[in-house]
């Protein structure tokens, strides 16, 4: 037992400091894409900037060369009271006007595609911050489960094997699910927030032309780009933890969910369920919404289906949730094993969380025929005593 340990113990030191220099190549990357931000966001500030006195200039130099249009038409119609140096000053006014716009409007227009590419830039380069942020917060998770007591790591390699790789995998699932929320919130709100700085920047620039109706017409289209953005914010709340579940159970927080999906994508879909609804451990319900809440994901983003409906049948021991699609189908041995070599979290990762649950998960699917999701899971004696005494 000792020549093993030493041998684990081996191992487990080398693969910590392959981690560890990978973690300090993958934060030197970090520091230099955030010095590129820097560099970016100052270059687009400044570009913003010039963008934004060049658009000034444009409307005025428009303007000017208006009214020197009409001068222009003022003098050469009158010969009586203006001479031929008049016209050729309003003529020569007016050209100039027109050489001085063109120049400015094609400054404009380069300005804002580089603007554009600037934006571009800024958003990949925050996308490569954040998966090496991701990446590292990782190897923070091995090397901390590597790092940890070795006679313990032989214990639970000996005893729970299946148990730990379990574990690490629920604690990746975590991690993608922040790195999920912070590209939504990242996406979604502070993107429309970005827009709505600037758009009231354009709002208060307008007050200046006195033009009353231009100026309602922005603050309207504000005022709905604000109530986007706030439900957008709403959604990612109701899909990190919904209220309902607390408060009111699985039930009403399936039918809602459901309803929400058919008016977001509109696809019809269906809820029923059958039988006396009983309330489990907040841990299943929420385990069993997320179930629910990936399958049809997965339906909308593979299987093209234009119907889709959810089925729970509540039996003395037992929850069956059914989820049903008429899309285009697949074959499911070629799915799962492609899932499986790829470490796909989609229909691999629900049957994790089932096997968690101590249930079971069927699925049933054909090119052409849609596919059916039978999800079986207990409802234990012990969690049924622990609500009743909780309840009394």
């Amino acid at each position: 037992m000792d020549y093993r340990v030493e041998q684990i113990d081996r191992v487990i030191q080398n693969a910590v400091r392959v981690m560890e220099d990978s973690k300090m190549q993958v934060f030197e990357i970090c520091e230099a894409a955030r010095r590129e931000l820097t560099s970016l966001g100052q270059e687009l500030e400044k570009v913003l900037q010039d963008t934004s006195e060049t658009i000034d200039k444009v409307d005025r130099l428009e303007r000017d060369y208006r009214l020197s249009r009409i001068r222009l038409t003022e003098v050469s119609r009158d010969f009586v009271r203006f001479t031929e140096q008049d016209i050729k000053t309003a003529y020569e006014k007016a050209t100039q006007l027109q050489l001085e716009l063109m120049v400015f409007r094609e400054k404009e227009s380069y300005l804002k595609v580089r603007r554009d590419e600037l934006q571009g830039r800024v958003r990949n380069v925050e996308i490569s911050i954040e998966r090496a942020e991701n990446i590292g917060s990782q190897m923070n998770v091995v090397l901390d489960y590597l790092s940890g007591d070795l006679n313990q790591v032989t214990r639970i390699l000996e005893s729970a094997k299946n148990r730990q790789v379990i574990g690490l995998k629920i604690i990746l699932a975590q991690e993608e699910e922040r790195r999920r929320m912070a590209r939504e919130i990242h996406d979604g709100p502070a993107q429309s927030l970005a827009n709505l700085v600037l758009r009231t920047e354009i709002a208060e620039r307008m007050l200046n032309t006195q033009d009353l109706e231009i100026v309602r017409s922005e603050l309207i289209d504000l005022k709905t780009q604000v109530r986007m953005g706030l439900e957008e914010i709403r959604k990612i709340i109701f899909n990190l933890r919904p209220m309902a579940l607390d408060d009111l159970g699985l039930v009403p927080t399936l039918r809602k969910f459901v309803q929400d999906f058919e008016d977001r994508t509109t696809i019809r879909s269906v809820f029923e369920n059958t039988g006396k609804e009983k309330r489990i451990s907040t841990a299943m319900e929420a385990a069993m919404f997320r179930l629910v809440q990936e399958a049809f994901n997965n339906a909308l983003k593979h299987a093209e289906p234009t119907f889709m409906s959810l089925g729970i049948i509540y039996w003395e021991e037992t929850i069956v949730l059914t989820i049903k699609d008429n899309g285009r189908g697949f074959h499911v041995d070629l799915v799962e094993a492609r899932a499986k070599e790829h470490s796909q979290f989609g229909l691999t990762g629900m049957k994790e969380r089932v096997d968690l649950l101590q249930g079971t998960i069927l699925i049933e699917s054909a090119v052409g025929q849609g596919t059916t999701i039978t999800i079986q899971v207990p409802i234990k004696p012990e969690l049924r005593e622990e609500l009743d005494h909780n309840g009394e």
